[in-house]
């Protein structure tokens, strides 16, 4: 029994071994294939990487959940930038820019450094887009600092019923992070990741090349799961928190969202929100499900100057 165990402790410590080992490649292999594409902003010593390109007014772009700013530099960014200064980030401990320190993961903080950067580059005033998880850091940023306006693509704006599925309840305590990051960092098999990409995209499929892009390694990567999983999990809380402050908002604001999205449903959160808010425009895009500015783009780009009209800035 005795050699049992001792067998059974080697087995276990190699198994440990080797998914750090994996883990830990896995972190080179982004720098190597999905390497930074813009420059580095630093703000109370954390690096912030955001790519600029373009003239005209400001333009913001914050991007979603398990993604970096490759999501927008993937096609959209080249269709704004001749007509704006477009500013894309990695939110913090995504893509290339720090995580926050402590675990910290609340829209605040977020918002805290993006402004911060922005500010450095002159944008002190910009046209904010979101889409999803970064629709609600946008609504964040116009609720505390000023904004030109908004838009939000099939973004979260309104408290939701029920909770998260199984993968985030795992990944609430440190504890569970400790466990279950590095070893979906090390064992999630490419084509489960290629399938949550596409249901994510569906009913419409994702553009060819579009994983390739964003980069299966830098998403997966310990610091970034672990960042994206505490920050989504920390969400509905700030959502309840921001929705009596909602009236404040004077700011023109216009939503994108389709009405076959199944991960932020449209009647649960632009179309409410829409109906509250005197100044909110909404596009419902019939049939198309969470990422309209990939699939719908022109949709996406008319909202955009909408927005920059209805702020006086074209």
């Amino acid at each position: 029994m005795k050699l049992l165990g001792l067998a059974v402790l080697i087995l276990f410590a190699a198994f440990v071994a080797l998914t750090l080992w994996r883990a830990q490649a896995r972190d080179g292999r982004a720098l190597r294939d999905t390497p930074p594409t813009g420059e580095f902003v630093t703000v109370n010593g954390l690096r912030v990487h955001v790519q600029v390109a373009g003239s005209g007014p400001d333009l913001v772009l914050i991007h979603g959940a398990s993604g970096n700013l490759r999501d927008f530099t993937f096609g959209l960014m080249d269709r704004l930038t001749p007509h704006y200064r477009v500013l894309a980030f990695d939110r913090p401990g995504l893509g290339y820019s720090d995580p926050l320190p402590g675990g910290e993961a609340s829209l605040a903080a977020q918002v805290a450094v993006l402004k911060a950067a922005a500010d450095q580059l002159g944008a002190t005033n910009p046209l904010l887009v979101g889409q999803s998880y970064g629709g609600s850091v946008a609504l964040a940023w116009a609720l505390d600092h000023p904004a030109a306006a908004r838009v939000m693509v099939s973004a979260p704006s309104l408290p939701w019923p029920g909770g998260l599925d199984i993968t985030y309840k795992l990944t609430e305590t440190a504890l569970g992070r400790a466990v279950f990051v590095p070893l979906a960092s090390a064992w999630l098999p490419d084509r489960y990741i290629a399938r949550s990409i596409d249901a994510v995209f569906a009913p419409q499929p994702a553009p060819a090349g579009y994983l390739a892009y964003l980069g299966l390694d830098l998403t997966l990567r310990q610091g970034a799961l672990s960042a994206n999983v505490q920050q989504i999990n920390s969400l509905r809380p700030q959502i309840v928190a921001m929705e009596p402050r909602l009236p404040s908002l004077t700011l023109p604001i216009e939503l994108v969202h389709g009405d076959a999205d199944t991960i932020v449903p449209l009647t649960i959160h632009s179309l409410p929100l829409s109906q509250r808010l005197p100044n909110a425009h909404l596009t419902v895009l019939p049939g198309v499900g969470h990422m309209p500015h990939h699939t719908n783009p022109d949709a996406v780009l008319d909202a955009i100057d909408r927005a920059a009209a209805r702020a006086g800035l074209r």
